[in-house]
């Protein structure tokens, strides 16, 4: 290394364009060899440039960007259905490659708005159909007359249609017991021992008229109403309880018992042990739970000393308003004196309500004048012969055969 004092440190000598080198060494290297710019385009109507520029002017430093590379025309793809795709090769590979199969063509799309419009269309068709066909065979029925359960059915279906439809569907059963209830306290009066047996009644009457039950045939000898036996006409389920109970009873039992029979051992009222099974127990109860489920009766329990008491008090004071104003309607404004021209359901109420000792609640409100009248038509019905009316046409036997029985 050579080391030199200040004294012998001279200035480098200065080039010919008159500034030094940066650096001593500078001065061996060779001078830069710059490269020409590119003219700039001329644009149309632009006036072109004064003078082009030399490279002594530009900086060293100035970083001079290319110009971008020209666009690539877009290329024309094909679908990816159409492009081929090489087939596979064997092991050994001899075997030619297999052509693909061609895609399925796409399925013809309909408009929603039509779709709907096909659906309604055949389901309307559909129904059309169905009703027609339903139309014929109910037409053929009629023409061959049907059994006994059509008529049972006929009948059935035409006192509905005379009942008031606006009005909350109530059974014999529901009706005289209503009448029987008190409003506030929710229970019958302790002194009234008629009333179970006038709800079998009730009950008997109740599956004639749906077309259940009937008597059997007089025959060649002719029978009183008393000693003809019931018989099952239709097991078809009614929808209440305590009447397909007592439709299977009468169905199942053999050799049939007699109307009068019947309400005795459908109220326990019997000496038989052997027949106690046919009792029909807690029916009044049963009952005034379907009278809550209607909306009429409400449910509370009492203390009476001892015990509790449930009770059923009245909620739906306009449902027995009605049952009262048909039972005095019945014999005041709409009375008739031809008993076959009243309707079966109100006949059937009056004679019921007057068994199970419940009609003086429903004459109750009437004035003097009104129930002398009332009464004295109710004594008419029941002084009325049941073996001479049940020979009229278009009675129900069953019927008279209760009535027969609550006041032979």
């Amino acid at each position: 290394m050579i080391v030199r004092s200040q004294a012998d440190w001279r200035p480098p000598k200065r080039a010919a364009g008159g500034r030094a080198p940066l650096h001593p060494k500078a001065a061996q290297c060779p001078p830069r060899v710059t490269a020409a710019l590119p003219q700039p385009r001329v644009l149309s109507g632009a006036a072109p440039p004064a003078a082009a520029t030399s490279s002594a002017d530009i900086s060293p430093r100035r970083h001079i960007e290319p110009p971008p590379p020209p666009a690539r025309p877009p290329r024309d793809r094909p679908a990816p259905h159409d492009c081929p795709r090489p087939g596979r090769v064997g092991r050994s590979g001899s075997s030619p490659a297999r052509p693909l199969p061609e895609p399925p063509p796409e399925p013809r799309r309909v408009p929603a708005t039509m779709t709907s419009l096909t659906q309604r269309s055949s389901g309307l068709v559909q129904r059309r159909t169905e009703a027609s066909r339903s139309a014929a065979a109910a037409d053929k029925e009629r023409g061959a007359g049907g059994g006994p359960e059509d008529e049972g059915r006929r009948d059935e279906s035409g006192d509905d249609e005379k009942g008031d439809s606006k009005e909350t569907r109530l059974t014999l059963m529901e009706e005289v017991l209503l009448l029987g209830l008190k409003d506030r306290e929710g229970y019958t009066s302790f002194w009234n021992d008629c009333i179970s047996s006038g709800l079998r009644g009730c009950m008997l009457i109740e599956l004639a008229l749906r077309g259940r039950l009937q008597l059997e045939a007089c025959g060649m000898r002719r029978k009183s109403l008393l000693t003809r036996k019931v018989i099952c006409k239709s097991d078809a389920p009614t929808g209440d309880v305590l009447l397909d109970e007592a439709l299977k009873h009468i169905k199942e039992t053999q050799p049939p018992e007699t109307v009068q029979n019947w309400i005795e051992l459908l109220s326990g009222e019997t000496w038989n042990p052997l027949k106690l099974h046919y009792q029909l127990r807690n029916v009044r109860e049963r009952l005034a739970k379907n009278l809550v489920e209607k909306g009429v009766l409400t449910t509370e329990k009492q203390n009476f000393l001892l015990f509790d008491m449930t009770t059923h008090p009245l909620t739906n004071n306009n449902i027995k308003q009605r049952l009262i104003k048909k039972v005095q309607e019945a014999v005041l404004d709409k009375w008739v004196n031809d008993p076959h021209r009243m309707d079966k359901r109100l006949l059937a109420l009056v004679y019921l309500a007057h068994a199970s000792d419940v009609l003086e609640n429903a004459f109750a409100p009437l004035l003097d004048e009104q129930y002398d009248l009332a009464t004295k038509r109710v004594r008419q019905l029941l002084d009325l012969d049941p073996e001479v009316e049940c020979m009229k046409t278009n009675t129900n036997e069953v019927l008279w055969a209760v009535v027969a029985a609550f006041t032979k």
